[in-house]
């Protein structure tokens, strides 16, 4: 039985991969995840100096998920390279780094100090808002899409995955753009913009106003979205938005995914992304499936 998959040259011993943002770099995960049973841990997003995020309250529960506004923090590429890369060396899993910037240059900053290390590929968070263009993301603008993917590629080592948001009008158009500007692989969706208001305080639960949404709630619209961006592009698809079970991992791959992300459900469960590995596994034991590859976009 072969639950092998290959994105852009890079042989994941199974599908199953961290979404960024819910798993730190694994080290918080370690004692109770074996890091090696995972397919690949993409670790939070990382900028050129350290962020200090969005003011608190940063996250706030509901129905079907969760929505957070943490703003990205993180200690910066400097402090990941000396502390998180060394941990994750240990291991027998892929290592994704999730890049995030204001600025082109600030993307490019951060791919060139990756250059050599231990790093397997590079997910670039283009949901960002991009200073220069009056805090419109990177990603909701196919043209702006076109030109971060094409300039970091040119100063990138390993091969770049671009993750694309779902606040768009045409999913297939942004996965376009990031195919004809040589990226080597697209991740979706990103987290749905959201709102929730505390009536008996009036106010917004989350200081930011809104957040992304993550969780259950948002799955069926991965779902279409990964299955509209993989009929777009001949480049792999990594799908994620609501994965909880091994079921909603094998809707994805069937949708036409190659590799799958487990995000907001750490949180819930900090097994999830075992449970969701051996239970592909089950499937396809069931199922008489040889390889896990024969089921991708077989819908």
């Amino acid at each position: 039985m072969n639950t092998q998959i290959n994105i852009a040259g890079v042989t994941f011993k199974n599908p199953v991969m961290t979404a960024s943002g819910t798993f730190g770099s694994g080290m918080e995960y370690a004692e109770f995840v074996d890091l090696n049973r995972l397919g690949a841990v993409v670790t939070k997003g990382v900028a050129n100096v350290p962020w200090p995020g969005n003011p608190t309250p940063r996250v706030a529960e509901v129905y079907g998920g969760m929505l957070n506004a943490i703003g990205l923090q993180n200690p910066g590429v400097d402090v990941m390279i000396e502390r998180d890369l060394p941990f994750l060396k240990d291991f027998d899993t892929r290592v994704i780094v999730n890049v995030c910037g204001k600025s082109t240059q600030d993307y490019v900053d951060v791919v060139e100090k990756l250059s050599d290390q231990p790093v397997d590929m590079l997910e670039i968070n283009v949901s960002c808002p991009n200073v220069k263009e009056g805090g419109i993301a990177f990603g909701q603008n196919p043209d702006a899409l076109y030109d971060i993917t094409k300039e970091i590629k040119k100063h990138a080592k390993q091969p770049i995955i671009m993750k694309l948001s779902p606040n768009v009008t045409s999913i297939s158009e942004m996965a376009k753009a990031a195919e004809a500007a040589g990226s080597d692989a697209i991740s979706l969706i990103n987290t749905i913009t959201g709102m929730k208001i505390d009536i008996y305080r009036r106010k917004f639960a989350i200081a930011n106003k809104t957040g992304g949404l993550s969780g259950p709630a948002i799955k069926p619209v991965a779902v279409r979205m990964v299955y509209e961006a993989s009929h777009a592009v001949k480049i792999p698809v990594i799908g994620m938005g609501g994965i909880a079970t091994a079921e909603d991992a094998i809707e994805f791959i069937m949708a036409g995914a190659t590799g799958i992300a487990v995000g907001a459900m750490n949180f819930h469960d900090p097994y999830a992304t075992i449970k969701v590995v051996e239970g592909i596994e089950r499937f396809m034991e069931e199922q008489g499936i040889e390889d896990i590859n024969d089921i991708r976009g077989c819908v």
